[in-house]
């Protein structure tokens, strides 16, 4: 029963969408999901948001007995960070081939193109109180006797309450 999970217990979903993913990636892109995963770790926390790993190009070959050839490793990145992974290259692949376990990429192509980031969403727009609104929620924090934190969950409930549909 090795590698079989038990009826009835819970999975998280990234477990499931892994095991979906990873043979996708490894068709289309040449490497596993892991490596977008750990991307982060990878290229750093200042090239991470503007750069993912795209694929891994291996060479072909044509016989069994030909001497085995690095891979080409194509990230994506914004004009931005171009260049500051071109000054990282050498480091990058030394990372990636510590990742991977094996000399597996010799080199890195660069190619520039917008990178979706997660975190330019734009905030929502909230409405404007009412009276009996902004009355309430100022007796439901009006007893909390530290002001520092009156005022933030004071913020905390007008953002809340901004957010609903009067």
């Amino acid at each position: 029963m090795a590698g079989k999970r038990p009826f009835g217990n819970p999975v998280p979903v990234s477990d499931l969408a892994t095991e979906i993913l990873d043979p996708v990636l490894r068709k289309r892109a040449g490497m596993s999901i892991g490596l977008v995963q750990s991307w982060e770790e990878i290229a750093g926390p200042r090239l991470a948001g503007r750069s993912r790993p795209e694929k891994i190009q291996w060479p072909r070959r044509m016989h069994e007995d030909d001497p085995f050839e690095p891979a080409v490793l194509v990230i994506a990145c914004d004009g931005v960070a171009a260049l500051h992974l071109q000054h990282e290259t050498g480091e990058i692949i030394n990372r990636v081939n510590a990742f991977l376990g094996f000399n597996a990429i010799g080199r890195i192509r660069i190619v520039q193109k917008p990178v979706m980031a997660g975190k330019d969403k734009p905030k929502p727009s909230l409405r404007p109180l009412t009276a009996a609104e902004k009355a309430k929620l100022s007796g439901t924090v009006g007893l909390i006797e530290d002001g520092g934190l009156r005022a933030s969950l004071e913020r905390l409930g007008a953002t809340i309450l901004g957010q609903k549909k009067p």
